[in-house]
C-alpha cells in the first residue's frame, strides 16, 4: 500500500459531526466525542476543531474513574488527552502553547487525577496558556479515584 503521506492512517485528523442529545434513565450514555485523534502527541494544532473552541485537557484516567466524562466534561468541547507520568511529555508545553495561539480558543478545562503525578498535565497547561501569550479562562478539575469531582 504506498505512503499515504500523512503517516498512520488513524492519526488523520477528522471531525465526528453529533447531533444535540438528551440524557435519560435507562439509556446507554451516548459518545460526546467529537473529533480524532485525541492523544496530544498526535492533534493538529491547526485541526479545524479547535478553532473557536473550548478544549478540555484530559488526563488519560480520568475517563475511566469518572463514568459520566462524557456528559460532565467532554461533551461540546475539543478534545486532548495525555498521562504526565507514562508519556513523553517533551513537547507538551509548546505544543499545547501552538495549540493556543494558532486558534480562537474559548476555554480550557483541565482534568487531572487526584493522585500527585497527575499535576504535572495542570502545571504543563498553564506554562502553555503564558507562553501562547494569549488570556483565555481556564478552569481545572481534580477527579478522585473513586471518581467524584473534588472541586
Amino acid at each position: 500500500m504506498g505512503n499515504l503521506g500523512c503517516g498512520c492512517p488513524g492519526s488523520m485528523a477528522r471531525v465526528i459531526e453529533r447531533t444535540e442529545t438528551t440524557e435519560t434513565c435507562g439509556t446507554k450514555a451516548v459518545s460526546e466525542l467529537r473529533q480524532w485523534p485525541v492523544q496530544l502527541h498526535l492533534v493538529p494544532p491547526t485541526a479545524p476543531y479547535f478553532q473557536e473552541a473550548d478544549i478540555l485537557v484530559c488526563a488519560d484516567c480520568v475517563a475511566f474513574a469518572m463514568g459520566s466524562t462524557h456528559q460532565d466534561l467532554l461533551k461540546g468541547k475539543a478534545l486532548a488527552i495525555a498521562c504526565p507520568k507514562l508519556d513523553d511529555t517533551t513537547a507538551y508545553v509548546d505544543k499545547l502553547a501552538h495549540i493556543f495561539s494558532a486558534n480562537a480558543i474559548k476555554s480550557i478545562t483541565v482534568a487531572i487525577m487526584e493522585v500527585p503525578c497527575c499535576r504535572g498535565l495542570d502545571i504543563m497547561v498553564r506554562e502553555a496558556l503564558q507562553k501562547s501569550g494569549k488570556d483565555i479562562p481556564l478552569e481545572s478539575i481534580i477527579v478522585g479515584i473513586n471518581g467524584e469531582r473534588r472541586n
